[in-house]
């Protein structure tokens, strides 16, 4: 047995704050994981109040220089920042999956819808453009600015470790903001990086800093006076306390929370496109996704029992396995502790009543892996009083509810709690017409399962879905990012005693 001590060689991940990274000597950790294997592969540093003061200190002075540097200069920094983004995709694509499980290949097509927004941003200057109104009274002419917030933060979730910050920091640079980014602590290492390719672009130190950390950072996020707005991706319990807590104390907020999406299915569907585009919508990355169909709403039972069967079929083919495999279709949950939430999901559902047609913790092909994996799992006959119907389970669940009606159908998408993403398939315009202006719900694909709008657009649900007046990225993002001065000026000639002491009229 020796008797050496034993040294931990594990990396790990720090923080980027004023064009460097910072590793402070004595903080928490926290582990990260690879799912795929079970085994801890780093240690991630957990920023205490220090670390958050100095990250916001960096970004508040590197303000002024930063939003008065010109913003077509901005948005070429960010231009050379997509050149390097996609120079080192390979690189992103493989770092994001090894710590979080989905595949290299929807890993991937992560970075691309980034990499929209980023392409978005770089167009900016012409969406910050004012208005003008030349002589609206005798010599007086009115303009109004868009100008930057100040210091804005963004906190991000494990399941999209490079969009969802790509959907923030991007647009509020472009618009004169600087930016703090906390992402998820559970796989932290893809957004260090991006800080890194940030600055190698030629963005000034200070205007983009990263801090990982977790309940204590975000606190201190929250409540600190020199930050200006926040942004926000998470389920909605956390939104509407990072939404009430924010606002509180005069931030501006905009905050994205959980989701139940539904995909209605019509009785003349295309039985094989709308399959293909359920499995997909259902299992891919595991189920670990904000816009993830969780309930398919069939129409007459003659079409559910045909989609049971079919889906069935499909789940049996399914290939699960290792994300770096190009044949897998699904890879293994975040961690331990969220598969066996979802496995728990599983045991609710059928204790209450629904019919459990496929159970995924059985017969994944990858029994005794020491990864995180669960199988695709598939209930038939869910009732909307059900937890599997009502909450959110992020995970590869998915419910059928049979409904005789399109009308039934909307109403019960309308009655849920969450209204973030919907789909409707069938081959009748009329039928996507009236759905698509009944249903409440804040993003609707017609034979589009995953209806993410395009940067150019704005992404946001209703109901318990958002916190905030603005959708995020898009137009939306640019005013969420900046706030409107109106100046109204007139140059008249020097006229001796003309004090004006009456509430100023346009003539």
């Amino acid at each position: 047995m020796s008797t050496h001590p034993v040294v931990d060689i594990l990396p790990t991940v720090c923080h980027w704050i004023g064009g460097q990274r910072v590793s402070p000597a004595a903080t928490r950790t926290a582990e990260v994981f690879n799912p795929a294997s079970g085994r801890v592969i780093a240690r991630v540093a957990l920023a205490d109040s220090a670390v958050v003061d100095a990250a916001v200190r960096a970004a508040a002075s590197a303000f002024p220089g930063w939003a008065a540097t010109p913003a077509l200069r901005r948005a070429r920094i960010l231009a050379r920042f997509k050149e390097l983004v996609e120079e080192h995709a390979d690189e992103l694509s493989r770092l994001l999956s090894r710590e979080h499980g989905k595949t290299v290949s929807d890993a991937r097509g992560e970075l691309t819808r980034g990499l929209e927004v980023i392409e978005f941003a770089c167009g900016a200057p012409h969406l910050l453009k004012g208005e003008f109104s030349d002589n609206v009274g005798t010599g007086v002419d009115v303009f109004s600015l868009r100008q930057p917030l100040g210091v804005a933060v963004g906190i991000t979730p494990f399941n999209f470790p490079l969009m969802v910050p790509m959907w923030m920091f991007p647009i509020a640079l472009a618009c004169g903001n600087t930016f703090v980014l906390k992402p998820s602590e559970r796989d932290p290492s893809a957004p260090l990086r991006l800080a890194e390719l940030l600055h190698e672009a030629g963005l000034p130190a200070g205007v983009f800093n990263v801090i990982n950390g977790d309940k204590a950072a975000v606190d201190r996020l929250l409540e600190h006076p020199d930050v200006a707005a926040i942004s926000f991706v998470g389920s909605t319990p956390i939104a509407k306390r990072v939404y009430l807590d924010g606002t509180s104390s005069g931030k501006r907020v905009q905050a994205l929370g959980g989701a139940k999406n539904h995909m209605v299915i019509m009785r003349d569907a295309d039985l094989e496109q709308t399959v293909e585009a359920l499995v997909g919508a259902a299992y891919g990355s595991a189920g670990e996704r904000c816009m993830a169909i969780s309930v398919a709403v069939v129409v007459g039972d003659d079409m559910a029992d045909q989609l049971i069967e079919r889906v069935t079929a499909r789940i049996a083919t399914l290939k699960i396995g290792a994300p770096d495999d190009p044949a897998t279709e699904m890879g293994p949950l975040v961690t331990a502790v969220h598969r066996d939430r979802v496995a728990g999901y599983i045991d609710i559902g059928a204790r209450e009543g629904a019919r459990l047609v496929v159970d995924g913790r059985k017969g994944t092909g990858l029994a005794g892996s020491p990864g995180f994996y669960l199988g695709a799992t598939l209930f038939d006959e869910v009732k909307p009083q059900m937890r599997i119907y009502r909450e959110e389970v992020f995970g590869p669940v998915l419910c059928v509810v049979r409904v005789a009606t399109l009308q039934a159908a909307i109403e019960l998408i309308n009655a849920h709690t969450f209204a973030n993403g919907v789909a409707l398939f069938t081959r009748n315009g009329d039928v996507a017409r009236t759905f698509a202006q009944k249903i409440e719900v804040g993003m609707v694909g017609i034979n589009v399962a995953i209806p993410v709008p395009m940067a150019f657009y704005s992404f946001g649900g209703w109901r318990q879905s958002l916190f905030g007046d603005h959708h995020i990225y898009g137009a939306e993002g640019i005013r969420f990012y900046t706030r409107m001065k109106c100046v109204t000026q007139r140059w008249p000639a020097p006229t001796p005693g003309d004090a004006a002491f009456v509430m100023p009229t346009m003539r």
